[in-house]
């Protein structure tokens, strides 16, 4: 028994494939912009080559694998509403949590969240300063003495530049003569 499990063939353990999430290809990225041209492109033609050609991937495995993330985001917003997750309750907790939270720092954080939410937690100056660049911003404070107009001059010192990197411009410049002559 023993001399036959001895010369019996050996049969290589398969193993799975190593996945890398972070890489080349793009399998595991939030695609919705894809998504949503799929379910509009679907409303057209179902050949999945076809869908290929629509929505810009490479392969028709790509297509079906846009398909499933959409199923998954439909599951997982079904869930969210069976478990009572909406956006009235979200923003009601966080009402809740400015109204009465118990650290002032808790109130104030979910007032930020809110007026985030609204686009009103930044406020700009005027329309007028916001299209201004930084070159006219400088020259308006230079012109109204904020800043002053004599300022000394600067000297720039350059680093000193190895041998063997002068050696190397001065080669290409005499090659690049070589070329128009």
């Amino acid at each position: 028994m023993k001399e036959e499990s001895i010369n019996a063939e050996v049969v290589p353990k398969k193993l799975k494939p190593v996945v890398f999430v972070k890489g080349h290809y793009d399998y595991h990225r939030q695609n919705k912009f894809q998504q949503n041209l799929l379910l509009k492109a679907m409303q057209v033609t179902t050949d999945p080559k076809e869908l290929r050609r629509i929505i810009g991937v490479k392969t028709v495995a790509d297509v079906y694998r846009t398909l499933d993330k959409l199923a998954i985001r439909k599951e997982y917003h079904e869930a969210l509403l069976r478990n009572g997750i909406d956006l009235d309750s979200i923003v009601g907790g966080i009402k809740g949590l400015a109204e009465c939270g118990e650290m002032e720092t808790t109130r104030l954080s979910a007032y930020r969240v809110l007026l985030r939410s609204l686009g009103l937690d930044e406020y700009k100056e005027s329309e007028v300063d916001n299209k201004k660049s930084w070159e006219d911003v400088l020259k308006e404070m230079v012109e109204n003495n904020k800043i002053d107009k004599n300022i000394d001059k600067y000297e720039v010192v350059l680093p000193e530049i190895p041998e063997e990197e002068k050696k190397r411009l001065a080669d290409e410049e005499e090659m690049g003569k070589s070329i128009y002559e």
